[in-house]
């Protein structure tokens, strides 16, 4: 009776308790055998499994009906699947064969029924029913009460679940959708990037237009001075379009003398997105949602100039810069940015000019401008899972507001202005250095590290993933080449621990 039933439960561990992620309920697949084959080897193995399944389907019903009382959550990412599949032609099973099969309802019949054993595509594995005893199928069905019993022992100790720790759940379930709902038109590709990526009827005085201009701007004279430095490598161009307005530049050095990979990208996008990912996307949130409905989304228009560069020498250090404006249909607006930079061995003059140049861009708008955005830069560039910074960081803010746009977006222009004199001449000093096989696989590890932010804790990679960002433009910022050793550790009073300490614990460069 149950052999059509096949039942995933997928559950998510947290220290203390758990979390039942995903219920996948479907048919079994017929498949078939090889023809020439011999019979399949007996078992009975099946009518216990069947015991076991039941069982187990006992105890989620049980632990899902215990959830209205409890803090048990169910991902809304559910899926029934009830397509029937078709019977193949009758085939008779390959003898010794490392699989198990299982016969189908008919014992006439030879056709065999597949039992999906993972949802991570590990294949099919088969298992064999033969007439069903009593002594099987109790025996089954007792090992399914004993997971019924566990799962229910699991579901009374959920019961006690902190407040805090379940509403740290729900909002890190809540913070897993929101980016998801956001709605951006997919993007076309287009042989020429137009004049203007931002609507035709956007006001030609307006921030929005103003801001574009900008990056394209930059965007044109960081590439040129990138190529004149490398000597060999250009820049590709790929432009794109959206249906309901905006798009984008990249441009994507390949194979250069002196970078292996460096892409300077401009994008621009207008999308809505729920009243809780703007409250996520900044620090006022709350205050710019304020005056909506409950449920209403928020229209939003976002441009930026983003760009990471990796040499290919190990003593030339990657770098990494972002500026961008956001604003929404109701009003809110507001600037962010800041350049930083990644090196894999330590030369403090080199530092010390790359934090001093943008020293003296903040020091022309505001004197507290440096030691407020490099503390950002350093608390924001943390690996957390490795107790240790990207690099040695830089500058960085966001949601930056609290004076006129006009002279807020001066700010941006000199930052955006600067990245090429930042760090030019670090590139120009070191790049003819010689360097060995091992300096060149601590690069890589390092590089390591920047893939392992990028990809975990980046907002900008984040939030490109999870609201159909071009793909290739959002990765575009990881290396060709990266390193993992396991357990690896620098030489004590190496050139490679000096460094780490110094991504360990932050310093003042200038």
């Amino acid at each position: 009776f149950f052999s059509d039933v096949h039942v995933h439960v997928i559950v998510q561990p947290f220290p203390g308790h758990f979390v039942v992620h995903q219920i996948i309920t479907m048919p079994v697949d017929y498949c078939t055998v090889p023809m020439g084959a011999t019979e399949a080897p007996t078992s009975n193995t099946s009518s216990k499994l069947v015991g076991l399944l039941v069982g187990a389907a006992v105890g989620v019903s049980v632990m899902l009906i215990a959830n209205s009382t409890t803090n048990l959550h169910l991902s809304p990412s559910t899926t029934v699947s009830t397509r029937p599949q078709p019977i193949m032609a009758p085939m008779r099973p390959r003898a010794g064969s490392a699989m198990m099969y299982a016969e189908a309802a008919q014992p006439a019949q030879t056709t065999y029924r597949n039992t999906m054993a993972s949802t991570q595509g590990a294949g099919p594995s088969f298992i064999q029913a033969v007439a069903p005893s009593s002594w099987n199928g109790s025996t089954g069905f007792l090992a399914g009460c004993v997971v019924t019993g566990l799962a229910f022992l699991a579901q009374q100790f959920q019961r006690r679940m902190s407040p805090a720790t379940a509403r740290h759940i729900e909002a890190a379930l809540a913070d897993e959708n929101q980016f998801a709902m956001c709605g951006i038109a997919a993007h076309q590709a287009v042989d020429e990037a137009p004049d203007v990526l931002s609507r035709e009827d956007e006001d030609v005085f307006s921030m929005r237009r103003k801001f574009e201009a900008l990056c394209r701007d930059a965007q044109e004279k960081i590439c040129k001075a990138i190529e004149e430095e490398d000597g060999e490598g250009k820049f590709q161009a790929d432009a794109w379009v959206r249906e309901d307005g905006g798009g984008g530049i990249s441009r994507v050095m390949s194979g250069g003398k002196v970078w292996e990979k460096a892409g300077v990208n401009l994008s621009v996008v207008y999308g809505t997105m729920p009243q809780e990912a703007l409250a996520a996307a900044t620090a006022r949130g709350a205050e710019y949602t304020k005056e909506l409905k409950p449920g209403e989304r928020v229209p939003f228009f976002a441009c930026g100039l983003s760009s990471v560069m990796h040499p290919r020498n190990p003593h030339c250090p990657t770098m990494h810069f972002n500026y961008r404006y956001f604003e929404t249909e109701g009003g809110a607006w507001w600037f962010g940015g800041g350049t930083d930079i990644t090196p894999a061995y330590l030369d403090e003059d080199d530092m010390k000019h790359f934090h001093g140049t943008y020293k003296e861009v903040c020091d022309k708008h505001d004197p507290a401008f440096y030691a407020k955005y490099k503390k950002w830069a350093d608390d924001y560039f943390v690996i957390k899972h490795r107790n240790e910074t990207r690099g040695l960081g830089g500058i960085f803010f966001d949601d930056l507001n609290d004076r006129a746009p006009e002279t807020i977006i001066k700010f941006s222009a000199d930052c955006l202005g600067s990245v090429t004199k930042a760090y030019l001449p670090i590139i120009n000093k070191n790049k003819e250095k010689e360097f060995s096989q091992k300096q060149k696989e601590w690069q890589l590890m390092r590089r390591g590290r920047y893939v392992e932010f990028n990809l975990v804790y980046d907002r900008g990679t984040i939030f490109g993933l999870k609201t159909g960002g071009r793909i290739e433009s959002i990765l575009m910022s990881l290396p060709e080449t990266a390193r993992w050793e396991y357990d690896h550790h620098p030489e004590p009073g190496s050139e490679e621990e000096k460094i780490t300490k110094a991504f360990q614990t932050p310093r003042e460069w200038v």
